[in-house]
């Protein structure tokens, strides 16, 4: 399987450990990331936004707002000394539309120089729309169609496929400059925005396929549909919404005055003002592009910042596999192994679906992450960790499954339960093979105490409606009856025969044998 990490890439499951940051500083905010290590799926340890408006009045005056400027200089200067307390190795500083438009922008730039110590990249807007896209390729290695990564003062559109960037184009359309440029008026920002896509023939391209919406504005959006809909898992990495229901959702909050939004779950404060216009770009974007999804991505600008220095060996590291296997290297025991544990079992899954199988890799390197929980709450903790972890690379739904095999290792979950935390995200065909493997986990974890190199010895069959374990005569002293009720479970699941062999020897005929 490409692109997966094994053991034996040791420098990248296992980071030197040290820190890295990004600051971005936007039209309408600046935020600090703070990644626990330049890894291939980086793990945030702290984020903090501020709220500054620089390029409030840009359009009428062509400069950053001077109140503006004078909160992002203060609050820089915070990010140093943050940075410099946590011992952050290697910090990437960038900014986008406001600053390289603004006629102050170098000045505003050699002040962050000489007060915060920071070297600030002025990202171009290819540069910009590249950077974004490669956040959403790096959370995202199969996104096929349109990007768009909002601001307060632009839209960067990129087509995306094939692990691989194309046509790209930044717009100043924004909601700060929308505000500015239209007086204020929500009709005339519409004609303002359908006069630059019409100029875009290759937004055409995407039709059929996906529509990925970066940028606080279209989260808010997210939020605010999760909310309405009664969505019961609110993570925002890869929530999917059809074409038609979003197209539904962005005319209704296009609509929505202020004092509506102020009341309306999922909106902050500071967002009250910028939702209409991006409920309305996000509509049309949708209508001229015909994506047939709407996939929010977590991961943008400053994900891409740091995809963007990784090698290309690791860029091809499969995210989710990487995010799994880091987990259990940080909270499993030393003798958990996952993909030996996923090996030892395979033979349960003939014709075995590329997804499920990926998806069944992932939970092997997660079986262990619930040793230290109390007994009677493993499966309720697994459970609800890693359907809510901040992991990427998978969808909803495939969070839902690796939950529920890694949950039940430890005991059979009730349909209820699924219902309660993820509604009806499961996939039918998902359920059952999810038990298997979870109930092959609790096989192998009961035979070996969770020394899983004892799997070693330990061979599983599958021929027909019949399951096999074979393992050498010496074996047998491991083999009691919790192993062999644990192994009758599993055969009944696969609505299978089961038998027990016991050889003289790895090569050797059966000497004896249990069956039912």
């Amino acid at each position: 399987m490409p692109g997966i990490l094994t053991r034996g890439n040791r420098s990248e499951a296992v980071p030197d450990g040290r820190s890295v940051a990004v600051v971005d500083i936007g039209s309408n905010s600046i935020r600090l990331v703070v990644y626990e290590s330049a890894r291939r799926t980086p793990i945030p340890i702290f984020n903090e936004k501020v709220l500054c408006g620089l390029a409030r009045g840009l359009n009428n005056t062509g400069k950053l707002s001077d109140e503006g400027v004078k909160m992002a200089l203060s609050s820089l200067a915070r990010f140093r000394a943050l940075t410099d307390a946590m011992g952050v190795a290697r910090i990437d500083v960038v900014a986008t539309a406001a600053v390289r438009d603004a006629k102050n922008g170098s000045e505003f730039v050699d002040a962050i120089r000489d007060r915060c110590n920071f070297k600030v990249r002025i990202l171009s807007g290819a540069e910009e729309a590249r950077l974004s896209a490669q956040g959403v390729l790096s959370g995202i290695p199969e996104a096929e169609g349109l990007m768009g990564d909002l601001g307060g003062g632009s839209v960067e559109l990129v087509r995306i496929g094939g692990g691989e960037t194309g046509s790209h184009v930044t717009m100043p359309l924004g909601p700060l400059r929308l505000v500015d440029a239209s007086d204020g008026s929500v009709t005339k920002a519409r004609k303002l925005i359908d006069k630059e896509l019409a100029g875009l023939p290759w937004l055409a391209e995407a039709k059929g396929k996906r529509f990925y919406p970066v940028g606080g504005a279209w989260r808010a959006l997210a939020r605010v549909h999760m909310a309405q809909s009664g969505y019961p898992l609110h993570v925002i990495h890869q929530y999917t919404i059809r074409a038609k229901p979003m197209l539904d959702f962005t005319r209704f909050v296009s609509q929505l005055g202020p004092s509506t939004l102020r009341k309306t779950p999922g909106v902050s404060r500071q967002r009250v003002d910028s939702v209409p216009y991006a409920a309305y770009l996000l509509q049309r974007l949708v209508e001229l592009t015909g994506a047939q999804d709407v996939v929010f991505s977590a991961f943008g600008l400053r994900e891409g910042c740091l995809y963007d220095r990784l090698p290309p060996e690791d860029r091809r590291i499969d995210p989710l596999l990487s995010a799994c296997q880091w987990e259990a290297l940080r909270v499993g025991r030393a003798t958990a192994d996952g993909e030996f544990l996923f090996n030892w079992m395979s033979p349960l899954f003939p014709g075995e679906p590329a997804r499920q199988k990926r998806l069944r890799l992932a939970a092997c390197h997660l079986a262990d992450i619930g040793w230290s929980e109390h007994p009677d709450y493993r499966a309720e903790m697994v459970f609800d960790r890693i359907l809510r972890h901040s992991t990427v690379g998978t969808d909803h739904p495939g969070r839902v499954f690796m939950a529920l095999c890694v949950a039940s290792r430890h005991t059979m979950v009730k349909k209820e339960t699924i219902r309660e935390e993820a509604g009806t995200l499961l996939r039918s065909e998902d359920d059952l093979t999810a038990r298997v493997v979870g109930m092959a986990m609790r096989l192998g974890y009961t035979y070996s105490g969770g020394v899983i190199s004892l799997l070693a010895q330990m061979r599983l069959r599958r021929d027909a409606n019949k399951v096999t374990l074979s393992l050498p005569e010496h074996a047998d002293i491991l083999v009691g009856d919790v192993v062999e009720r644990r192994f009758q479970a599993l055969a009944r699941l696969l609505s299978c025969e089961y038998a027990i062999e016991y050889y003289q020897n790895a090569g050797g005929m059966p000497v004896t044998q249990k069956s039912a």
